[in-house]
């Protein structure tokens, strides 16, 4: 592993970064984003329980902050919730989109790491094949082994850049998407909040559970 390193070149180096890069926030994300960090389900159950009873206060409203990022985004419905509708979702809406920005944390780095690490290979095989030539216009065709470090270099460049850049956009692509079903997931929790404030409707845990599960 070692050789083939060293036969890459001065490229390898920022190659072996993005890769340690890409695992590090591969791995954060897989850590974050699961479904009991962001989006607890019993949240709107215990919410639906202290309006019920009437013990949503200073200190239950910053312990659900607290919780996840769907707590933040209910406990900004629950601090407006005797204002008009439309300045609780307003309220609500506004938190939602500081949460999705913090859940797509380090998403672009991921994507970018994923564009560049081919561009980076491919500059490897053309500073390869440069050297090849080089070597042709001083030395002649006659011996193959002047020519294979320019070679190899130019191979374990690209092929390096690729093993880094596949990986990298297809979690890239997985973890927009689940970021996506998350907030979608959010968004239906925040409406719910929003109805049972304003009346709009008489909150049933057990009958939501069952649509939930359908």
């Amino acid at each position: 592993m070692l050789e083939l390193f060293k036969a890459g070149g001065w490229l390898m180096l920022p190659l072996f970064a993005c890769s340690i890069i890409a695992i590090g926030i591969i791995a954060e994300r897989f850590w974050s984003l699961q479904i009991k960090r962001i989006s607890p389900p019993e949240l709107i159950t215990q919410i639906w329980q202290w309006l019920r009873y009437k013990q949503v206060d200073d200190h239950r409203i910053q312990a659900l902050q607290a919780n996840s990022p769907l707590g933040q985004i209910l406990a900004a419905g629950l601090i407006n919730r005797d204002c008009s509708r439309d300045i609780t979702k307003e309220s609500i809406e506004d938190v939602g989109r500081h949460v999705t920005l913090s859940l797509e944390q380090n998403l672009n780095t991921l994507g970018t790491i994923a564009a560049i690490t081919p561009l980076l290979g491919l500059l490897g095989t053309v500073i390869g094949m440069i050297k090849v030539f080089a070597v042709i216009t001083t030395e002649g065709v006659g011996n193959p082994e002047t020519l294979a470090g320019g070679i190899s270099e130019a191979l374990i460049t690209t092929a390096t850049g690729l093993v880094v850049a596949i990986p990298s956009l297809i979690f890239y692509r997985y973890f927009r998407g689940k970021v996506n079903t998350l907030v979608v997931g959010m968004e239906q929790q925040a409406m719910k909040l929003i109805e049972i404030l304003h009346g709009d409707r008489e909150f049933d845990p057990d009958k939501d559970k069952e649509q939930e599960l359908q």
